[in-house]
């Protein structure tokens, strides 16, 4: 099956300088990725390079089976069937939203033109908001018409450019899922970039994680959570905290905290010093447990407290707890592990 997106070894230096090594991965049709990291790490050059807005020095880049870019050959950017939603939205103040959307049909019959702007303004819920000026919206109805507006000449990709972050915090994950529900219904393929991860964990069905251009793991968000491929990875992508660890046989790792068994074979040698990754859904707060930790931080999440816990050996640890288990700081409460495989990195 041709994917609808696919990079071969791409590399991309700027002034001398490498911004992004030898990455790759592909994407099938109506599939929705997000290129995740930190400031600075490449990402949105990569989605320069799809765009065709940045020459990369190496690899190669095909969309829907069609190679457009290679060091030798740039397809122009008006040749790639690709729609892009800036981080500023970049509308046009002077026209209504109406407008706006329709701008780049200006080569289409009025009929048609008509007909798309009202499947775009029903799908992006627009129907009050037609005849206003861009001015007059919120960040979120802004949000919709850029992408209506990207979306209008149905692209074979739409790229958007961290399109949550002039929104308020509170509202970025719910917008998420509500735009992953529109751009799934009209089957269009999408790349996101990111740095916040609760936005990708909303809106991707794949997340590539990115860091000092080196594309560390391009895999589903549970996965990423679960099973990630690298210490970097397991450090960069939700919480939790490193302990030490002996490798005992070949499912299970010795710790200051006790045994830690898993279900499946780590792939460690025995005897080896590794450090064992502790998410906060692994410890589980047990009135009637032996083992205690006292706790020095929390932090209240509605449904849940995050504990910062300490052990007496002075090791800490995060825990998820519900939140009618209001415990004060400095309290010893009781705990037990509830880790179903181990995530284990060798010691260097």
């Amino acid at each position: 099956m041709t994917k609808a997106i696919k990079i071969k070894n791409l590399s991309v230096s700027i002034e001398g300088r490498s911004i992004l090594e030898n990455i790759s991965f592909s994407l099938k049709e109506a599939g929705i990725a997000c290129l995740l990291g930190p400031s600075g790490c490449g990402k949105t050059t990569l989605l320069r390079c799809l765009a065709g807005f940045e020459k990369q020095h190496q690899g190669e880049i095909w969309i829907k089976g069609v190679r457009v870019s290679n060091p030798r050959h740039q397809l122009p950017v008006e040749q790639r069937q690709i729609g892009m939603v800036f981080q500023d939205y970049a509308l046009f103040p002077h026209l209504s939203v109406a407008d706006n959307i329709t701008f780049a049909l200006n080569n289409k019959d009025a009929k048609a033109v008509k007909q798309r702007l009202d499947e775009l303004v029903e799908l992006l819920s627009l129907q009050k908001h037609v005849n206003k000026y861009p001015h007059s919206l919120s960040g979120g109805q802004q949000q919709r018409v850029a992408l209506a507006r990207a979306m209008a000449t149905r692209p074979s990709v739409l790229l958007l450019d961290e399109p949550f972050a002039s929104l308020d915090v509170e509202l970025r994950e719910q917008i998420a899922r509500e735009l992953r529900q529109i751009l799934k219904q009209d089957g269009i393929t999408t790349i996101m970039v990111s740095h916040n991860q609760l936005e990708a964990f909303a809106m991707a069905d794949v997340v590539g994680v990115i860091n000092e251009g080196n594309l560390l793991q391009w895999d589903s968000a549970i996965n990423l959570y679960h099973e990630p491929a690298s210490y970097e990875v397991a450090d960069f992508i939700g919480e939790g905290i490193f302990i030490s660890g002996e490798v005992i046989n070949d499912k299970a790792v010795n710790t200051e905290i006790g045994k830690i068994q898993s279900a499946v074979a780590h792939g460690v040698d025995l005897g080896k010093k590794v450090k064992v990754l502790i998410r906060p859904d692994d410890i589980l707060h047990d009135d009637d447990s032996s083992m205690t930790a006292r706790v020095r931080d929390k932090a209240f999440r509605g449904a849940e407290f995050l504990y910062t816990l300490e052990l007496e050996s002075g090791v800490r640890l995060l825990s998820l707890v519900p939140s009618h288990h209001d415990h004060p700081i400095n309290e010893s409460i009781g705990i037990r592990l509830e880790i179903d495989h181990l995530v284990i990195f060798p010691e260097k």
